[in-house]
């Protein structure tokens, strides 16, 4: 289970606004889905494909890269779920960003009719070539959407210095020596470790530590081979408990702080994993529920099915029999706020949103099929964008019991954090 102490602060962030309520109860809207149409051809999907989890990352060259970058929830399931997340967390980003209605309903029904589209281009190209297309350079003009292109270079700019140098120069200090004095800076080869933020950041236990520095050796295991000589030049100098995410947040998730010969810093993230919200409705919807041996690893293979491109150092480990994933943590990451855009760039941030969706789709199943069911013209744009905004309704009502619930005192909540 999650962890109890966290609780309050998952519902806190929850209770923020319906979008963030959505953001944080992918089981909740697959129990609804249960029972809608769905065409029966299953794709690895993301399974919490909302429009905040799409953003910028760094590949191995240190270059951004754009895509869906949220995939704890990765089953092979109805594509349609996909595509009805993103087209109604748009409609509920565009009402909290104070957008009039049909601008909202229009950003729905854009993400629909883009990925339409572009699941059209990718079943007309031979497979390798789709496999590959839509570039990350050519995605703005594929998708029509050149009102974002200030903002996706201010988001760019912010990506590429948040870094995990930049986080343990804020979040961690030098051991100080044993008669208590400043220790040497880490940067000088002296040991660092980080510092007490609590709720958010926290150190633990040495037993503890202990056992998350020790699943490393696990971790390297699942990693490409030619990674394993970066790594060795790499040392484990301490571990802390960081809560992440709204939907995340109360699971066991560490960062782990690892230092070269010159003291320059790796964040590691190593983030439990459990099992996808979305397995109990994947019977009702004719799906067959898949044989995990390992959480972990799910997310890692679902991962690396739908990015163009995967973080080099992704991977899975164990601890205290509970599954894990681990990752780079702040590798180049940002993301737009799409609660924040402009009214007129929601539907910018709409078709090019549809435009990556269908991409990861088409990793995984023959875009021919689900380009067949989509048709040519925009029958299905504008059946999703009405669910969309049926559901954002009822996303609303949720939250509003959910607030009057934490009012009332019947639900602890822990707000601003």
């Amino acid at each position: 289970g999650r962890v109890p102490g966290l609780t309050p602060l998952r519902v806190g962030r929850m209770a923020a606004t319906p979008f963030a309520f959505l953001r944080g109860s992918a089981g909740l809207m697959a129990h609804d889905l249960v029972g809608t149409p769905v065409t029966g051809v299953g794709a690895q999907i993301c399974g919490d494909a909302h429009a905040g989890n799409f953003g910028l990352y760094g590949d191995s060259r240190g270059q951004l890269v754009i895509d869906l970058n949220d995939f704890d929830e990765t089953v092979v399931g109805p594509w349609e779920w996909d595509v009805k997340r993103l087209a109604t967390s748009l409609v509920l980003a565009g009402r909290e960003a104070g957008a009039d209605e049909e601008t909202c309903r229009r950003g729905a029904c854009d993400a629909v009719g883009s990925y339409r589209r572009t699941m059209r281009l990718l079943a007309k190209l031979p497979a390798l070539d789709a496999w590959n297309a839509i570039a990350d350079e050519q995605l703005v003009s594929h998708a029509d959407a050149r009102d974002l292109v200030g903002t996706l270079e201010r988001v760019s700019e912010k990506a590429r210095n948040n870094t995990s140098a930049r986080f343990a120069a804020r979040s961690t200090e030098a051991v100080p020596e044993a008669d208590g004095s400043p220790g040497a800076d880490g940067r000088r080869g002296g040991p660092r470790r980080f510092v007490d933020a609590p709720p958010v950041l926290r150190r633990v236990p040495d037993a503890e530590a202990a056992a998350v520095a020790a699943s490393l050796e696990e971790y390297l295991g699942t990693l490409s081979e030619d990674r394993l000589p970066l790594l060795a030049r790499y040392a484990i100098h301490d571990v802390a408990f960081r809560v992440v995410g709204t939907g995340s947040v109360g699971t066991r998730s560490y960062v782990v702080l690892l230092l070269d010969h010159r003291g320059e810093p790796l964040v590691l993230q190593v983030k439990e994993a459990r099992g996808s919200a979305l397995v109990p409705y994947l019977p009702a919807a004719g799906f067959e529920v898949p044989e995990v041996t390992h959480e972990g690893r799910r997310v890692v293979l679902g991962q690396k099915r739908m990015q163009v491109v995967s973080d080099s150092l992704l991977g899975w480990t164990t601890v205290a029999g509970r599954p894990y994933q681990v990752r780079q943590f702040r590798n180049r990451k940002g993301s737009v706020d799409p609660a924040a855009l402009p009214a007129g760039q929601i539907d910018d941030y709409g078709r090019m949103t549809g435009a990556l969706l269908a991409r990861a789709h088409a990793h995984s199943v023959d875009p021919r099929l689900i380009a067949g069911y989509c048709g040519k013209n925009e029958e299905l744009d504008v059946a999703v964008a009405a669910f969309a905004v049926a559901y954002a309704d009822r996303t609303e009502a949720d939250h509003a019991e959910l607030v009057a619930a934490v009012r009332s005192g019947r639900i602890a909540a822990e707000s601003g954090v």
